[in-house]
C-alpha cells in the first residue's frame, strides 16, 4: 500500500492568478475629481454651519463704507463731509481692530466678537439717526467711530480652518484659498447691494440692511461652538503678551500687505476716473466687478492645486506675477478701448488671490496659534492702510497725470514696490 501511494504521480494543484482588486484601476481617477479638496475639507463636521453663517456676517464689510458716503452724501449735500467721516472710521478701525482680534484670541470668540458687534451695530445706527435727524456733523464722526470695534469675521474664520487642520498643510492651503474666494464675492456684492438700496428705497436703507446683516450674522457665527479654537487664557499655557509686531518676519510681511493694498486703493479710483472720463460712468461698477471676478475665480482654482514650492518662494513668484499683469491695465487704457481695460482688468485680477492666499498663510505660519486673530487683523489694517494711501494717489494721479489712462501707472508702481519689498526683506527665512 505504501509502495502504491509513492508510485503515484504527485500533482501540484493549479496556480490560480491572484484576484485583481477593482479599486486600484479608479484611484487615479479619483484624484482628478476637480472639487475633492473642497470636499475634503467640509466634510467636516461644523465647517458648513459655520461658512454658512459667516457669510453675512462678512457681507457688511463691503456695504458699510459706501452706504454711509450714499447717506450723508445725499443728506448733507457733501462727498468732502462723507469722504471725511468714512476716512475717521478707517483710522479708528486700524487702531482699534488689533486689539479686539487680541482679545478674542485671549478670551475666544463668543465672549468677544457679540458684545463688539453690538457696539458696532449701535454706532451704525447711531450713525444713521443723527444724519436722518440733521444732528451736527461732529456726530457723524462720533457715530462712525464707533464701528471701528468691527471683529474681524474673515480672520475668525480662517483662525477656526487653522485650528481644524492644525496638522494638514495641504487643506490649510485650499481653506485659505476659499476664504479668499469668499472676501473677493463680499466685496463684488456688497457696493452693488448697498448701492441698490440707497438708490431705489431711501438714503438709510444700506446701512439699516448692513448693521442687521453683521449683528446675525456674528451671533449665528459664534452659535457654533464646536469649530471655535480654544481661547489662548483657556489652554492652560501661557497668555502671549507680546505684540506680533514683534515677530520676526512679520512686519516686513505687513509692509507688503501695505503696498499690495495700495494697489486696490488706486485701482478703484482711477478705474471710476476712466469710466466717468469715457462717458461710461455707470460701467465704472462693473469694470472693478470684473477685477474682483478674476480674482475670485483664481482664489477658487488656487484652492484645488497642491503647492510645491516653499510658501516664501511662492509668495515672490505671485508678487512677481501680479507686479507683470498690472502693467496690463495700463497699456489697455492707453489704447482708449473700455472693452480692452476690461479685459485687462479681468487678467490682471487672477493674481490677486493666489498672492493673497499665500500671503496669509505666511502670517498663520510665523505668528503664534495664540495670536492668529490679532496677527490676521494686523494684515488686514495694513491692507486698509494701502488702500487709503493708494485712494489719495490714484486721486492724485488722475488730476495731475495726463488723464486716468496715465494713473494707471501708480497701481502698477505699488505692485512693484511690493515685489520690491518682499525680494530686500526675504533672504533670510524667519521662524515664527
Amino acid at each position: 500500500m505504501i509502495l502504491f501511494l509513492a508510485a503515484r504521480p504527485v500533482t501540484a494543484p493549479p496556480v490560480r492568478p491572484a484576484p485583481r482588486r477593482r479599486r486600484a484601476r479608479f484611484r487615479p481617477l479619483a484624484r482628478l475629481r476637480p472639487l475633492a479638496p473642497y470636499r475634503r475639507i467640509f466634510a467636516v463636521p461644523g465647517t458648513r454651519a459655520f461658512t454658512a453663517a459667516n457669510l453675512p456676517a462678512r457681507l457688511p464689510m463691503g456695504m458699510l463704507s459706501i452706504s454711509a458716503v450714499l447717506m450723508i452724501a445725499g443728506s448733507r449735500g457733501s462727498y468732502a463731509l462723507a469722504g471725511a467721516v468714512t476716512a475717521t472710521g478707517l483710522a479708528a478701525t486700524a487702531l482699534t481692530g488689533p486689539w479686539t482680534a487680541r482679545l478674542i484670541d485671549r478670551y475666544g470668540q463668543s465672549r468677544i466678537a457679540v458684545p463688539a458687534t453690538a457696539l458696532a451695530v449701535l454706532g451704525s445706527l447711531a450713525l444713521l439717526l443723527c444724519v436722518h435727524y440733521g444732528a451736527p456733523d461732529w456726530t457723524l464722526f462720533a457715530s462712525y467711530a464707533a464701528t471701528a470695534t468691527t471683529p474681524n469675521t474673515g480672520g475668525m474664520s480662517r483662525a477656526r480652518w487653522a485650528h481644524l487642520f492644525r496638522d494638514d498643510p495641504a487643506a490649510r492651503h485650499t481653506a485659505n484659498s476659499f476664504e479668499q474666494a469668499a472676501d473677493e464675492l463680499c466685496f463684488l456684492l456688497g457696493p452693488l447691494l448697498a448701492t441698490l438700496l440707497c438708490t431705489t428705497l431711501f438714503p438709510e436703507a444700506g446701512t439699516a440692511v448692513a448693521a442687521a446683516l453683521l449683528l446675525t450674522g456674528v451671533l449665528l457665527f459664534t452659535a457654533q461652538r464646536r469649530t471655535e479654537p480654544p481661547a489662548a487664557a483657556r489652554t492652560g499655557g501661557h497668555t502671549p503678551t507680546r505684540s506680533p509686531l514683534r515677530l520676526p518676519g512679520l512686519p516686513p510681511l505687513l509692509s507688503t500687505f501695505l503696498c499690495t493694498g495700495a494697489i486696490f486703493g488706486s485701482l478703484e479710483v482711477v478705474t471710476l476716473a476712466y469710466a466717468d472720463t469715457h462717458g461710461i460712468r455707470s460701467a465704472g461698477g462693473a469694470l472693478l466687478a470684473l477685477q474682483a471676478a478674476g480674482s475670485g475665480a483664481a482664489g477658487l482654482l488656487c484652492g484645488l492645486l497642491r503647492p510645491t514650492a516653499h510658501p516664501g518662494r511662492r509668495f515672490v513668484r505671485c508678487l512677481a506675477a501680479m507686479a507683470s499683469l498690472m502693467l496690463l491695465p495700463l497699456l489697455a487704457a492707453s489704447t482708449g478701448s473700455p472693452a480692452a481695460l476690461a479685459a485687462a482688468l479681468l487678467l490682471a485680477g487672477m493674481a490677486t488671490a493666489p498672492t493673497m492666499v499665500t500671503g496669509m498663510g505666511l502670517v498663520q505660519s510665523r505668528t503664534p496659534p495664540g495670536q492668529l486673530n490679532e496677527g490676521m487683523t494686523l494684515a488686514v489694517t495694513a491692507l486698509l492702510g494701502g488702500i487709503a494711501a493708494g485712494s489719495a494717489g490714484g486721486g492724485w494721479a488722475v488730476d495731475h497725470l495726463a488723464g486716468p489712462g496715465a494713473a494707471y501707472g501708480v497701481p502698477a508702481v505699488a505692485a512693484a514696490l511690493a515685489l520690491a519689498v518682499t525680494l530686500l526683506t526675504g533672504r533670510r527665512p524667519h521662524r515664527p
